[in-house]
């Protein structure tokens, strides 16, 4: 099973962004961001927003469950 910090990577390098460039659109600081794909637990609120902005949801994001 991939963990949440690979998914994430890999959810961000499908789109072709950058965690900078990714972070400026959530509006969440970088250095948050790029925490979250070094495997710190995300807020809730900011996984709702990764979620949205992948069109996934927070389940997948988390690992508990698959596309």
């Amino acid at each position: 099973m991939e963990s949440p910090a690979k998914r994430l990577i890999k959810l961000r390098e499908e789109k072709g962004l950058s965690q900078r460039q990714l972070a400026k659109h959530l509006d969440i600081a970088h250095s948050t961001y790029k925490q979250y794909e070094t495997n710190t637990e995300a807020s809730y609120e900011n996984l709702i927003k990764i979620a949205k902005f992948y069109n996934v949801t927070v389940g997948y994001l988390v690992g508990a469950e698959d596309y």
